[in-house]
């Protein structure tokens, strides 16, 4: 939860309105990561989501992405106990926070605010 908090505190500078509060669920599912990279070039990357809610997604990339651009992320979401298929979620958003792990230069930790349209496909796999 303090990932959520640092995130809150810095994704939007000069902000002084209260977020709403709303709950993030801390999941490692993986997503798929399309989009425009730093320099404009097309990129598909999969990683692992960190956090999501009806209104952000945070995950770390290696491809570097700046703040406005737009990302596509498809997730595999698992079968369980009330879900009877596996579903690819597909979602999208724009980039409102990014930052460059000081340990890893590698890598960039991203938050995109969702857009309120998201595709729902089930996965129908033989038994």
């Amino acid at each position: 939860m303090r990932l959520n908090q640092e995130i809150q505190k810095s994704a939007i500078p000069g902000n002084s309105r209260q977020p709403k509060s709303e709950r993030c669920f801390d999941l490692s599912l993986s997503v798929n990561v399309n989009g425009l990279d730093a320099e404009g070039l097309d990129f598909e990357e999969t990683t692992e989501l960190s956090t999501i809610s009806s209104q952000e997604a945070v995950f770390w990339l290696k491809n570097k992405v700046v703040i406005g651009s737009k990302l596509v992320l498809s997730l595999n979401v698992p079968k369980t106990l009330i879900l009877e298929n596996q579903m690819n979620l597909i979602v999208s958003g724009e980039v409102i926070f990014a930052s460059t792990d000081p340990s890893n230069r590698n890598q960039q930790l991203v938050s995109i605010q969702l857009d309120r349209l998201y595709k729902i496909q089930p996965i129908y796999t033989s038994r």
